[in-house]
């Protein structure tokens, strides 16, 4: 095997390294101190292996390796280098050290690519920080605006700007961050599974050919405070109780579907006081479905659902943050990576994600392919998160082999 297995437990170990909650599983929020620790170390990682890097306005990171014709788009490499809180090492991370992993081996074999090769590492895919999830590739798309980056905010109710301009980046120049599909040859992806199909099945290799359309929705209960002890129970306008209602009914909602899902992940009430009746309620909501009318339909009955949910005294705001249709990946990819893998001697099956990446928003600009490999018991987002070290490898074996196919001479 050519991929270095020691290496990328190098990489992966020290970037393990960056977290705020140290023995806690990861925390690295983009813009944050351990942001900062992990772009010095990957900056410094690709400018070792000779690739030149540069930084856009947002913070997203490029390696470059010059092709023989710098006129013709580059093949791009990689994944995003956030996580959520208290998450693992290695979602995410994998496909960022399978970028350097590459791009080394092209330099240990002097190989100088037709078309250029360029390593990314993008921010703000969980969308942990500000509440918007693929952050970076929509930008790339030109779907993220400079009023947009002003209003998301952190739980400090800081904005996406501010912390940007902290960090030495700018929001107003986020329309530099896009990239014209003439820029793009293919854009390549490795990540963990974050489920228990390949290792319950016994395989080294998924290829993607699906990526399920996600919705993410943020709804607001509005309902009056009140003292807990005097304010009898047929007079309250009570938003958390409200609120509980509903998160009952999405769930009873997703739950009589097939391949589709849909959870409340995130809830805060105001004022929070335990002698307190709650004044309003604010959670998130993520929905995800193979098809893109049983996606539309789900969106349907819960905004009816909100709907219904109004009174007198109750009022309930529906905002629909993030909006993605399911994306089916580019066949000529997949079937490339599959020939690879089969010559390779590896198990691979083709497979539908139903989880979302930045290759889903990337596919709409160029030809994109998505590789999992196996990820132990399918935990993720967890500090147990776990691939070997070797199945990794397997997986930069298969997309090395590619990558060489993409940037040759045609």
């Amino acid at each position: 095997m050519l991929a270095n297995k020691k290496r990328v437990q190098a990489h992966l170990e020290a970037l393990a390294q960056f977290t705020a909650t140290p023995g806690k599983g990861i925390t690295r929020l983009s813009y944050s101190a351990e942001d900062l620790q992990a772009r010095t170390y990957l900056k410094s990682t690709m400018q070792a292996i000779g690739l030149d890097v540069h930084e856009d306005a947002i913070g997203n990171i490029y390696g470059r390796l010059a092709g023989q014709d710098p006129t013709l788009p580059a093949v791009l490499i990689g994944s995003h280098f956030d996580s959520v809180p208290h998450g693992g090492a290695f979602d995410g991370t994998a496909g960022v050290v399978m970028g350097l992993e590459v791009a080394t081996l092209f330099h240990e074999q002097q190989l100088t690519p037709y078309y250029p090769l360029e390593v990314v590492a993008l921010v703000e895919e969980e969308g942990s920080s500000f509440g918007h999830g693929l952050l970076a590739s929509r930008a790339i798309a030109g779907q993220i605006s400079a009023d947009d980056l002003k209003q998301m905010q952190d739980d400090q109710g800081r904005s996406a700007a501010q912390k940007m301009a902290q960090a030495g980046f700018n929001a107003e120049q986020v329309s530099s961050v896009m990239r014209s599909p003439k820029e793009m040859k293919a854009f390549i992806e490795l990540h963990i599974e974050q489920g228990p199909i390949l290792e319950q099945a016994g395989q080294d290799i998924g290829i993607v050919d699906t990526i399920v359309g996600l919705c993410q929705l943020e709804i607001t209960v509005q309902g009056r405070a009140g003292h807990a002890g005097t304010t009898p129970m047929h007079l309250r306008a009570d938003a958390l109780l409200a609120a509980t209602y509903l998160i009952q009914a999405i769930n009873q909602l997703a739950a009589q579907e097939t391949e589709a899902v849909a959870t409340v992940g995130k809830l805060a009430v105001y004022p929070n006081g335990s002698n307190v009746i709650p004044s309003k309620v604010i959670f998130t909501v993520d929905v995800r479905a193979k098809y893109a009318d049983k996606l539309q339909w789900l969106l349907q009955q819960i905004q009816a659902d909100c709907a219904a949910a109004n009174s007198s005294t109750i009022k309930v705001h529906y905002h629909q943050k993030v909006s993605i249709a399911p994306v089916n990946l580019n066949p000529m990819i997949s079937a490339l990576l599959k020939a690879n893998s089969d010559k390779l001697g590896f198990k691979s099956r083709m497979m539908v994600s139903g989880a979302g990446h930045d290759a889903m928003v990337l596919a709409d600009l160029t030809a994109v392919g998505l590789v999992f490999v196996p990820s132990r018991q399918g935990l993720s987002h967890h500090p147990d998160e776990w691939t070997d070290y070797a199945q990794i490898c397997q997986g930069i074996e298969v997309i090395f082999e590619t990558v060489k196919t993409l940037t040759e001479e045609k």
